[in-house]
């Protein structure tokens, strides 16, 4: 087992950077996003099976992946208007650490850049650790495009 580092590329989001950190800060912001707007379009990018039963509070969010199980991400770590540290939880098959790094660059501009440590096997890191370099920048895309307000 060994630990991977993904970055994204540093994207822009027309909209403060407390109005973003508030946002991403709390995970029924993003189940209300993700309900809405993404589940269908995520579970078509999974090959094993769609996500179902997503839920979220304040802290987590949880779900099932149809084949492979239940699986979630939780909150571990907020700096005010700065990061968000957020960890895997359920039947994932890797450990994952994901920071949200958020920096005002104007009135009403943030910049954001995501950075994932995953700790994986070399046949788990052969099988999707192209995946995740692609993934952690749709990602960072996904995220300039909610709409904050």
């Amino acid at each position: 087992m060994g630990v991977n580092k993904y970055v994204s590329e540093v994207k822009t989001i027309k909209h403060t950077h407390d109005t973003v950190f508030n946002f991403l800060s709390d995970f029924n912001n993003l189940g209300k996003f993700f309900n809405e707007f993404t589940i269908d379009q995520i579970s078509q990018q999974l090959p094993q099976g769609s996500i179902e039963d997503f839920e979220s509070d304040y802290d987590s969010c949880r779900f099932r992946i149809s084949k492979l199980g239940e699986a979630g991400f939780r909150i571990i770590d907020r700096e005010p208007t700065k990061t968000i540290k957020i960890t895997g939880e359920g039947k994932i098959p890797i450990e994952i650490l994901l920071w949200i790094q958020i920096v005002p660059s104007g009135p009403y501009e943030t910049k954001i850049r995501l950075t994932l440590h995953a700790e994986m096997s070399f046949m788990i890191k052969a099988m999707i650790g192209n995946k995740l370099n692609d993934g952690i920048n749709k990602l960072a895309d996904a995220l300039t495009m909610i709409p904050y307000n």
